[in-house]
Order: C-alpha cells, then structure tokens, then sequence
C-alpha cells in the first residue's frame, strides 16, 4: 500500500491518528522505531535544526522539500505529513511546491493562508492573505497532485486575525475547493473547538497539540469525544530534547564530566542500535565489506 493510501486509510479509521512531530531524520527513525502510524515534518522544528532560527519564514522551500525526502527516507512505510508553509507563493508556486513534495515521498501536507512571511501559528502578529487568494492555492494543490490519494490540508490562521467565523468561512471555503482535512490553527477553548467541530461534522479535522501554546491541552479521550481525526505533536520531541541538551551543558560548564548524567542518556551501543548499525553490518558482511 502506498503511503498516501495508507494515510487516507487512517484518516478514515475509527481512531485518531497521532503523528510526533521530527526535526530531523533521527527523531524521526526514533518515532518509527516507537510505533506510531504516522510522523509530522515540523516546519518550527525545521527552522530550529536547520538554522537555529525561529519560524518566522526563514527556511526556503528547497530547503524544506530536502528535510522531508531525508525524513521519508528513514520512516519507510510509514506516512509523512509534511509542513508547507504557505506553499511558497501564488498557485503557480503551489502547483510546484506539490510536486516537489509529493517526490520526496511525502504522503501529505499543509498549506496555510498567512501572509509570506509567514509566523509561527502560535506566535503574534500574524496577518492572512484574502480568502479567495487561499481558495485559489488549495485548487492548484489539488490540480498539481500526481497520486489522487496525497493529501492537501488547508489550514487557516485567521482565528488570531479576524475571529473564529472568519475561520470557519475560511474553513469552508477551503474544503469545497478541494482540500481533504481542514486545520483551523490556535482554537483559544473548549467552546471554540466545539464550533469548529459544529461547522465540519463530515470533515477530517486537525488538532495542534503545541506545548505552551495558545490551544488548551486536551487530553487524546477528550481530543476523540470533541470529534478530531489528526492530532499533531509538533514540538514535544525537540522541546523535551533542548531541555536535556540546557541540563547538560549546565552540568558541563560548572566543571564536571557527564557521568552524573548518565542515568538519562542512551549507551553507545544503543543509540548505534536506533541509528541502524547493526543493519549496515549485516550488508558489509553480506557483500564481504572489512569493516
């Protein structure tokens, strides 16, 4: 089965997907490894790992399609839903930016209706394209898609701009042009989910599970009940490992080695196990490799 396949199977399915979200090729093997069904390319992720800036529409999009073909390297079967920011120009950029993704082996992605530069969805300050300039980019996504089954999710920032009915004119705006899940991005509460889910009973929602964001913190049960299909986890992976990497080098720079540390580290031996190792041994003895 075809990753795009495999992702429309599982939005169709009785459970909510969760899709972790990588930064790179190694945190992305490692939710793999762990068993979930599908990974999340995190554009704010991205930003961070590949130039150590924020997500304020810095990254270009060859360097964002080059992230995602490592990443769909390392998932495999596994599908990769991807960040496109805002598709990186009119819908003529659209229709390349598609193509370009759907080479790299990704079997879905966002686009978004904010102005280029775009920010952060949970930043301030964000401003929106006008709705039909959006409605034009989900048909050209929708047009330029080689396989039927990849995956266009339109998201909509104008919750923060213009209010909540905005959005979910946005929203269905969005969806009768062509997009399969709609992603109303920073819902502020409860109520507010609730409405979203009022406006779009038939229709795949996306819910953005940001640490310290401007969305509550639901648990899965509640996520489920409220009637959402894909749940994100963009920035738990990399937000948990910067806050290892802060408590080391405080360690480090007071003088002392890493051995105190080392309860919450991984060996050698296994972290070369989760990278793959024992696998390029097994082919450097099949075709009589020295190592």
């Amino acid at each position: 089965m075809r990753t795009t396949t495999r992702l429309r199977v599982l939005l169709a399915g009785p459970d909510v997907l969760v899709a972790p979200g990588a930064y790179d090729a190694l945190s992305a093997r490692l939710i793999a490894q762990a068993g979930f069904q599908a990974v999340y390319m995190t554009g704010f992720g991205t930003a961070a790992s590949v130039l150590g800036q924020p997500d304020v529409g810095l990254l270009t999009m060859s360097e964002m399609v080059s992230r995602a073909s490592a990443l769909a390297t390392v998932t495999g079967d596994l599908p990769l839903i991807a960040d496109a920011d805002t598709g990186y120009g009119n819908p003529v950029n659209v229709r390349r930016t598609i193509r370009e993704y759907e080479r790299a082996g990704v079997a879905g992605l966002h686009i978004e209706d904010q102005v280029w530069p775009k920010k952060c969805g949970h930043m301030e300050g964000k401003q929106v394209i006008p709705m039909e300039e959006m409605v034009q980019k989900v048909r050209a996504a929708v047009d330029a898609r080689q396989d039927p089954d990849f995956v266009i999710i339109a998201r909509t920032d104008a919750n923060a701009v213009n209010g909540l009915e905005d959005a979910l004119e946005r929203g269905r705006a969005y969806r009768e042009a062509g997009a399969d899940v709609i992603f109303i991005e920073a819902p502020r509460s409860i109520a507010e989910l609730k409405a979203i889910k009022q406006g779009f009973p038939d229709v795949p929602l996306l819910f953005n599970w940001a640490e310290s964001g401007k969305t509550p913190p639901l648990s899965l049960e509640e996520i489920r009940d409220l009637g959402f299909k894909l749940v994100l986890f963009p920035v738990s992976l990399l937000f948990a490992a910067t806050h290892a990497m802060l408590g080391l080098l405080e360690v480090l720079k007071r003088g002392e080695t890493s051995a105190p540390y080392r309860s919450q580290m991984v060996t050698f031996a296994q972290f070369t196990d989760h990278i793959g190792l024992p696998e390029i041994q097994e082919l450097e003895r099949h075709y009589g490799v020295n190592s």
